[in-house]
């Protein structure tokens, strides 16, 4: 083995390796395991949340892949219509053209050879992650075999009623002029006003007083509503108003959804122009009126004086329309959310048009009335209530249920020419046609080739085709031996914000179309934050890219990474200057393994995941101590004999001990995957490794290996491979490029044959190789010798100066155990003599405690008292005050009410800490003070 690990050589080499050996495939062999990677967009590139969630899913792979599972990881990306098809738009500004210069079919065409160009960004980031897909089976949302399964569906869908075209509200974007789903609306507050407006009663008898935040939506009011048990307007129940600037007479309605405790009460009405109002609207039968263009622009239903103005200009007219004829009562500051296109960044409006939807709502019930859900709806419900899929943690069925309980219909069709366009055709007459394609739906409906037909313009939805992933990806409509084989799927790994829109509908598609869930179990993992607890965001300058953090980066680049093709420019000054402050020397290069174990250190179940650099270098070092115990292991077995040719082997204690806690660390990894606490298995393989195998085996390993018969260095040498060879095994679904780089060498030491290690079985525990007894020896050893080296620290002394050592109180059983580890005692505590003593008779001394048996090293001639009172007396002034600037902090008002929480309990744990550390300080200065002059 080299000296150094270096990740950078080891890692790609692996891959390549992997991939064309065909490893990742299934084996066809054993119980099936799948999960579906959901497909990140082509668009994109792997963020930290990928990386996280990427992480996670691997781990499971291998894991069960080398517990003998018949395992496949589907690869496969989204198409991202509204995303993608910006991309190429901005590439088509920049030579000075739009898509309508090129038309539908060459644009379309253009997207495609975009997509061939960069569509393998986010694969080769996986390949660089490690993930373990299966690279053969690789699926693309518009693909042939995923676009034949969106057209079945639809049709399916639309001739069984549940698919149908209507007018409805829905989220428009006035800039790229399509309909918008939820997840691409994101709300954020900012500051606006409320304008109190006056609206005459047309008797002329008085006015009422309406509030409203968008005063150019008045132009489409068709009522003003007030609560019914609201005494103050009873009088004005029925009666009319003149809606001013229109005059236009609209009703005084009653209608519960009013709040009485807001504004005046009083409530304006517009049906089609906000959610609430339109439900409002269908209870009272009121007029739609779209004042508003698809640019947001005021269109012709409204007086000539606003038409064509854009809906900002428009408002500032009304407004001064309005206070010019005394209508405008008042003007208040006021904080509100305002909901944005996450891709245009422009305010979203709820807008009127004819639209596709998944009838997600209608169910007749047996007396006639439409209600509760349909057969889409009610079996996702059932699905997770009777126990068919788990969330884990399961908590996050409640969300589940709360979205679902009040669901609305799903509107999939998009004003966008990249997507699966809807297959629906229309004649002269507007009368609509649905099938698989032109030919097909002409002899489905009878009708004559000489009846012009038009498509629908429209694409659907991406999440539509999204919500057929579990199923089309492996062949469905066909029913295909991979579909037979690996659904409904294992487990599907995804964050908590798209339970809605593509964990339910997934749900939902895979019970109507398999008649079976699409997974077993849901794993929701948590957001990936900075080391402050902040979202990471471009625009905070927080973002970390994960191949950075693999393969480092200089400053300079990464400074340009941060500071380029920003939404806000004028953010690049501030994030340059937190950049080169956080990374003055830019990323160092950690490899892959250190931060896959990074994240899987972190992954807990459901919590948001605090991503700390300094975590990522420990696990570095954790490598490089792997790395260094291999060449340990190898520099004393190769060539000789571990135990293979037959022989004699005997096993010391050490070897027996060790093998017990291989034991008890095999039994906790596997608890802690079954529960999907990734965090929790890391911890076990770290400390085995790191605590018992590296900084206790290998050292109580030499005395065996330099002075031992030929029984017991086999012994040793035998056990230094085996528990090596398992405990790469046992971390390989974690870190699996260093594992396979260390078993390739270890393995034939080992007896284990085999090509590659993840093809190696999973260890099991075997209870019959728990060894009490030796666990309690070597944990009586261990106990004296950190006793040692923990007084040898408080009283600052040499690690190299040999001790002698007293014992007090010291059992018949301590006493054997003395003579038995002596060699250990005196190597690995750096010991100069072992001596038994009476309590009343010991000299001033250091005491530590091992069991009731007291541990004194005598501290005459040993420190320079003086000396050390300075150096105690120096360190206690410094610690007390470092306990008074957090004492004051936190006796701060200010900051104890205004920091975040985790900020403060960081400061109140960061004063327990000095306080103890002060207390110990104390104590040893009265020790040292109290030896003789």
């Amino acid at each position: 083995m080299e000296k150094s690990y270096d990740p950078r050589t080891i890692e790609p080499r692996w891959y390549e390796t992997w991939e064309r050996e065909g490893y990742f495939r299934p084996s066809g062999r054993g119980d099936p395991y799948c999960i579906m990677i959901p497909p990140p967009n082509v668009t994109g590139t792997l963020h930290m949340g990928h990386a996280f969630q990427d992480t996670i899913m691997d781990t499971l792979i291998r894991f069960q892949r080398m517990r003998g599972r018949n395992t496949l990881w589907q690869p496969g990306t989204d198409h991202a219509g509204i995303a993608t098809q910006m991309v190429v738009e901005r590439q088509l500004g920049e030579e000075g053209r739009g898509r309508h210069d090129l038309g539908r079919e060459a644009f379309v065409e253009r997207i495609w050879q975009w997509r061939e160009q960069s569509g393998g960004t986010i694969q080769n980031q996986l390949r660089r992650m490690g993930a373990s897909v299966d690279w053969s089976r690789e699926r693309f949302t518009m693909d042939e075999g995923l676009s034949a399964a969106v057209r079945e569906t639809f049709v399916r869908l639309y001739r069984e009623g549940l698919i149908y075209r209507g007018e409805r509200l829905v989220n428009w974007d006035p800039v790229l002029h399509t309909a918008v789903s939820d997840l691409e609306v994101e709300s954020k507050e900012e500051q606006g006003h409320i304008w109190h407006m006056r609206y005459p009663l047309t008797d002329g008898s008085g006015h009422v007083t309406v509030a409203t935040t968008r005063p150019e939506t008045m132009l489409g009011d068709t009522a003003v509503a007030v609560h019914p048990d609201d005494e103050r307007y009873q009088h004005l129940i029925g009666r009319d108003i003149r809606l001013p600037l229109v005059e236009r007479e609209i009703p005084v309605i009653a209608d519960e959804y009013v709040d009485p405790e807001f504004g005046s009460g009083c409530v304006k009405i517009t049906p089609a122009h906000d959610f609430n109002d339109h439900q409002v609207g269908l209870r009272h039968d009121l007029e739609v009126i779209n004042v508003l263009t698809p640019s947001a622009a005021i269109n012709d239903n409204a007086p000539e004086r606003y038409r064509g103005l854009d809906r900002y200009e428009a408002r500032k007219r009304i407004v001064a329309d309005l206070e010019s004829r005394g209508l405008l009562e008042a003007v208040e500051e006021h904080t509100m959310t305002v909901p944005r296109g996450d891709r245009s960044g422009a305010a979203i409006e709820p807008y009127l048009t004819n639209q596709w939807f998944v009838d997600l709502t209608r169910e007749e019930q047996p007396d006639g009335r439409a209600g509760g859900w349909n057969a889409i709806t009610r079996p996702a419900i059932d699905a997770v209530a009777n126990g068919d899929i788990r969330f884990i943690p399961g908590n996050w069925d409640r969300t589940y249920f709360n979205w679902l309980e009040d669901i609305q219909d799903w509107c999939i069709s998009r004003q966008i020419w990249w997507g699966h366009r809807i297959p629906a055709w229309y004649d002269d007459e507007g009368n609509v046609y649905v099938g698989h394609d032109e030919a097909g739906t002409r002899n489905h409906y009878g009708l004559a080739d000489d009846i012009p037909l038009t498509r629908d313009e429209d694409v659907l939805d991406t999440w539509f085709s999204s919500a057929l992933w579990p199923f089309s990806t492996l062949g469905w409509p066909e029913r295909t031996a991979e579909l037979a084989t690996f659904y409904p799927t294992s487990v599907l790994v995804t964050g908590f914000d798209i339970i809605f829109f593509w964990v339910a509908r997934m749900i939902m598609m895979g019970l109507k179309f398999m008649g079976d869930v699409p997974f077993r179990e849901v794993y929701i993992h948590g957001l990936v934050r900075d080391a402050d607890g902040n979202k990471m965001s471009k625009s905070k300058g927080n973002v970390l890219d994960p191949i950075d953090i693999i393969d480092g980066i200089d400053l300079e680049s990464l400074v340009e990474k941060r500071t380029s093709g920003l939404m806000q420019p004028h953010l690049a000054p501030k994030i340059e200057k937190q950049t080169r402050k956080h990374f003055p020397d830019g990323i160092a290069a950690h490899g892959t393994d250190a931060l896959r174990f990074t994240f899987a250190s972190l992954a807990t179940t459901g919590r948001d995941v605090v991503f700390d650099m300094g975590r990522v270098e420990g696990y570095r070092n954790f490598c490089n101590k792997l790395w260094n115990a291999a060449r340990y292991v190898l520099m004393n077995t190769e060539g000789e004999d571990t135990g293979l040719r037959g022989g004699e082997v005997r096993l010391s204690t050490a070897d027996r001990w060790i093998i017990s806690r291989l034991q008890r660390a095999e039994t906790a990894v596997h608890e802690a995957l079954a529960a999907y606490r990734l965090d929790m298995a890391a911890q076990a393989i770290y400390e085995f490794i790191w605590d018992e195998y590296c900084d206790w085996y290998l050292e109580l390993s030499k005395p065996a290996l330099q002075t031992g018969d030929e029984a017991a260095r086999r012994g040793t040498r035998r056990t230094l491979v085996r528990v090596l060879e398992a405990v790469l095994r046992l971390a390989h679904p974690f870190m699996p490029f260093i594992t396979e780089e260390i078993w390739q060498r270890v393995a034939p030491l080992a007896g284990a044959e085999g090509e590659t290690v993840m093809h190696q079985p999973y260890p099991e525990p075997d209870p019959e190789r728990d060894d009490p007894t030796a666990e309690a020896e070597i944990a009586w050893l261990q106990a004296l010798i950190l006793g040692v080296r923990r007084i040898r620290g408080e009283m600052n002394i040499s690690p190299n100066k040999a001790l002698p050592v007293l014992l007090a109180n010291a059992a018949d059983a301590d006493r054997r155990r003395v003579e038995r580890h002596r060699d250990y005692l005196t190597t690995l505590a750096r010991l100069e003599s072992i001596d038994y003593v009476e309590r009343d008779q010991a000299p001033e001394s250091a005491i530590a405690l091992v069991g009731d048996m007291e541990l004194l090293v005598p501290m005459a001639g040993l420190i320079d008292r003086d000396a050390e009172l300075a150096r105690l007396d120096k360190e206690r002034g410094k610690l007390a005050k470092d306990l008074e600037r957090v004492t004051a902090k936190l006796a701060n008002e200010n900051f104890v009410s205004k920091a975040p929480g985790e900020v403060v309990a960081k400061e109140r744990e960061r004063q327990q800490g000095l306080e103890s550390a002060l207390e110990r300080l104390d104590e040893q200065y009265r020790r040292v003070e109290r030896l003789a002059q």
